[in-house]
């Protein structure tokens, strides 16, 4: 079955990639397959990713409506260069901010990569700005059609969607765990964190 279904009571997507090996097993063994889902949502918790299951566009608007509330973020100001998603989530235009002031990021992305628990994005979400450059808190919303085991395999795609001229600015975002002043991590330095909430649509 599939993870997010089964993880939210509902059926699966046949994608696998490596999963830890059993205890009992010999070390010898080949290591059993794990169900890209399940590998994404793992890393991506491990991460400190939030992300919520919808099952259909009315769950979705739903889903952004219940992080707008517990926020507190119904009036505050958004940094989103997506027309599309503006229309979306009726965004009036004196909402958008496309400076790091804003107090969300309204995004898509490219891929959600299951081995790293990372969204890949381009200069087709983020513009030329740095990550850094951008809020602090983050709303990306993706499809389950869109998960890929490894980052090559995004950058393969990318390339051949886009023939004609390849997008800049291609990073990942994969640091969502925000920590207390004076604290550091080794682990992800050098690498902005992001509160982020991941609205992730079934379209399978």
């Amino acid at each position: 079955m599939n993870f997010f279904k089964r993880l939210f009571g509902k059926s699966s997507k046949k994608k696998t990639g490596k999963s830890e090996k059993d205890p009992d097993l010999s070390k010898f063994t080949p290591e059993p397959k794990l169900p890209i889902d399940e590998m994404f949502t793992k890393k991506f918790t491990e991460n400190g990713g939030k992300f919520l299951y919808c099952e259909s566009e009315s769950e979705l608007q739903d889903a952004y409506k219940n992080i707008l509330s517990e926020n507190d973020w119904q009036e505050a100001e958004v940094f989103c260069i997506n027309k599309s998603i503006q229309k979306k989530f009726n965004i009036a235009d004196t909402q958008i901010d496309v400076n790091e002031s804003a107090e969300y990021f309204l995004t898509s992305c490219e891929y959600l990569i299951a081995n790293t628990g990372a969204l890949l994005v381009t200069s087709k979400q983020i513009g030329e700005k740095k990550l850094s450059e951008l809020p602090i808190n983050f709303i990306v919303i993706a499809r389950t059609s869109q998960l890929l085991e490894t980052i090559g395999e995004g950058l393969q795609l990318i390339k051949q969607k886009n023939k004609k001229q390849i997008p800049s600015n291609i990073t990942t975002l994969k640091n969502f765990k925000i920590l207390e002043s004076g604290q550091e991590d080794f682990m992800t330095y050098g690498s902005p964190s992001k509160n982020l909430y991941l609205l992730l649509l079934e379209d399978l």
